[in-house]
């Protein structure tokens, strides 16, 4: 089961990865055009959705690299039972968040496609399409938070350097 789920927080990481060479492949398209005179509609909203779909899929192969931001200021002065606890709480409450962030990020893409909700940009895409990327990486980002609170509650979770960043 560890494999399968670093090999779906890496997959979502290597999807954001390729976003983001949407959003260079955009920008740079739209330079191009302005300085060789033509024009490709659309890549001003290509390139957010790109970047929208990037920083939603990198969501929780950030969090089980370490990477994001922890405030470790009250915790990292707590041991044993009292600093389980908060981790525990902790971590409830991001599984908690997270899961209505997924829930309405799926309902969002679900309503856009009933309403036919389409882009006011020149492209006029379906929003469901790319809202779905935001659905996508909030439901892996719920998987990685329960999987951290999973291995809190069984002592396998590492902490490791935790307190040596500067955070």
């Amino acid at each position: 089961m560890r494999k399968f789920l670093d090999s779906v927080y890496l997959g979502a990481a290597w999807l954001a990865a390729l976003f983001m060479i949407g959003v260079l492949v955009m920008v740079l398209l739209s330079v191009l055009g302005r300085l060789l005179h033509f024009h490709v509609p659309g890549t001003d909203a290509y390139a957010g959705y790109a970047m929208a779909g990037a920083g939603f899929l990198a969501l929780a192969h950030t969090l089980k690299s370490g990477e994001h931001i922890r405030v470790t200021l009250i915790i990292g002065k707590l041991g044993g039972g009292a600093r389980r606890g908060l981790e525990l709480w902790s971590l409830t409450v991001a599984v908690l968040l997270s899961g209505l962030l997924a829930f309405y990020a799926w309902r969002l893409s679900w309503q856009s496609h009933v309403f036919h909700d389409i882009s006011t940009s020149s492209d006029a895409t379906p929003l469901w399409i790319p809202q779905i990327l935001m659905g996508l990486g909030t439901t892996v980002l719920l998987i990685a938070f329960i999987d951290e609170w999973v291995l809190e509650l069984l002592g396998q979770r590492s902490h490791a350097g935790a307190e040596t960043r500067h955070e």
